[in-house]
């Protein structure tokens, strides 16, 4: 069976690719590898962590809010409909979404 991976996409920039490690529950954690749109976006998602780390949940949600603004799409290699509504965690090359 083929790998299961998603293009983390920001209208048609790539902001990177998520390859399915393993589904914990709800999540599906993924190996996160960056492409250049990523730069951009490493502040909000550093913030977002930093807001849970701290059991922040009103900055957490705002940050969660932030990233849905973004526009931040997934797209399932080999095709398939995009996932628009998803809650999604990165850090270094662990991520983590679920929809």
């Amino acid at each position: 069976m083929a790998e299961k991976r998603w293009q983390h996409r920001q209208e048609e920039r790539l902001v990177g690719t998520l390859t399915l490690a393993e589904i914990d529950m709800f999540w599906s954690d993924c190996h996160f590898e960056p492409a250049a749109a990523w730069d951009d976006l490493r502040l909000l998602f550093a913030a977002a962590r930093d807001a849970r780390v701290r059991s922040d949940e009103e900055a957490a949600l705002a940050a969660d809010e932030s990233m849905h603004a973004e526009g931040l799409i997934l797209v399932p290699d080999g095709g398939g409909d995009p996932i628009t509504d998803f809650l999604i965690r990165i850090d270094g090359e662990a991520a983590r979404f679920r929809h």
